[in-house]
């Protein structure tokens, strides 16, 4: 499966993971108000790519299974 030049480079799995972990970071505290914001930022870019992959997984989803009108038999 070749990816279209509008794809993100970053997988999934690789995002959720950073994820993850910006999370662990905030919640553990001891962060400046900048380290906090700037990791709030990246926690907000990775969410929205997580999105991302998982509405192209759904539309992939989508066009393999037959609309409920096209089912024969």
């Amino acid at each position: 499966m070749s990816e279209s030049p509008n794809e993100p480079t970053t997988t999934y799995e690789q995002a959720r993971e950073e994820l993850a972990d910006v999370v662990r970071r905030l919640e553990a505290g001891g962060l400046t108000l900048e380290e906090s914001l700037t990791l709030w930022e990246r926690g907000e870019q990775l969410a929205e790519l997580c999105q991302h992959w998982l509405d192209r997984a759904r539309e992939r989803l989508a066009a393999a299974t037959p609309a409920e009108g096209d089912q024969r038999g």
